[in-house]
């Protein structure tokens, strides 16, 4: 039976992928900050533990427990979007605000790939997938604000980078996704897509994955993202 473990599951995307990935027979191993809180995880009938993933103690302990079990599938999908609203405007952007996305959305998924390397190179394919956003596309970007957020998804794309040119090697396939713009807490009433879509077209990408698309940018539909 392969395995994947989701960090961020408790809601949205992350939930989504637990939902769809336990649908189709696998192991989900499935992270949140407090699973008492996430009745909907628990009901996939994944294996849930405690996880705040800037927690470097928490996520040694985690690994610790997981040692020795292979990960076909790693998904970085724990995040924040620290400020709703207004997104910060130039001369008016809270430093503590930026921080956390930085430490949440860039730090994090680079410490949770060397947690779990071991892990996923027990694996015969394993795919590491990062959850980043078009927001954070350089090449993209038109328009002013949403500095905090942008910067941070552009930093992961690097950190994706790195990490395909370290494991790369060492047969991980590394990718960063845009998952599109979807209706979960974090997307808004506006959005254009559900998470059903976003997530059948993101795990279709990962199981096609070879070592060809290591280090690629990827929209849930499979269109190539300006980095």
């Amino acid at each position: 039976m392969p395995t994947v473990l989701i960090t961020g599951a408790s809601r949205g995307l992350g939930l989504e992928f637990a939902r769809q990935y336990r649908a189709d027979g696998w192991e989900v191993i499935a992270t949140c900050r407090n699973p008492s809180t996430a009745p909907a995880l628990a009901a996939t009938g994944a294996e849930v533990h405690a996880l705040d993933v800037t927690d470097d103690a928490a996520l040694k302990a985690l690994g610790r427990t997981l040692s020795g079990r292979a990960l076909d599938v790693l998904i970085n999908n724990a995040g924040v979007y620290p400020l709703k609203s207004p997104q910060g405007s130039f001369g008016d952007v809270p430093v503590d605000a930026w921080m956390e996305a930085l430490r949440t959305n860039v730090v994090a998924p680079w410490k949770v790939a060397e947690t779990f390397i071991d892990n996923l190179t027990k694996a015969e394919r394993p795919v590491l997938a990062t959850i980043s956003s078009k927001m954070g596309s350089i090449a993209d970007a038109a328009a002013p604000g949403s500095v905090v957020y942008r910067s941070s998804k552009t930093a992961v794309n690097m950190v994706v980078k790195a990490l395909a040119l370290d494991l790369g090697p060492r047969g991980v396939i590394c990718l960063s996704f845009h998952p599109g713009w979807v209706l979960t807490d974090m997307g808004g009433p506006n959005a254009l897509i559900t998470p059903e879509q976003s997530i059948t077209g993101l795990r279709r990408l990962i199981a096609r994955a070879t070592p060809a698309d290591n280090g690629r940018f990827l929209a849930y539909d499979g269109q190539e993202v300006p980095w």
